[in-house]
């Protein structure tokens, strides 16, 4: 059974869609990690059909980072404490 819906759901609620495009900003203070990796902050997520990326920044340059849905096994947000 495919988790993908669940995993949008969640990818939904760690972000708001970025205006004229598919592209999802994660909130501000809303950290996300995927398969107990990196955390991501200020990252922007794509919600393709096969396939999630996720863009960041690291020492000045732009990183792509690809998942595949089927490979997700854990997602973990980070915010803070209300």
């Amino acid at each position: 059974m495919s988790m993908k819906a669940t995993w949008e759901k969640v990818f939904e609620y760690a972000s708001m869609p970025v205006h004229g495009t598919l592209s999802r900003k994660l909130r501000k203070e809303v950290k996300l990690q995927l398969n107990d990796g990196t955390v991501y902050d200020e990252a922007v997520l794509f919600l393709g059909e096969e396939f999630i990326r996720i863009t960041s920044e690291a020492d000045g340059d732009t990183v792509n980072t690809y998942y595949d849905w089927d490979k997700i096994v854990s997602v973990r947000t980070y915010s803070k404490k209300a």
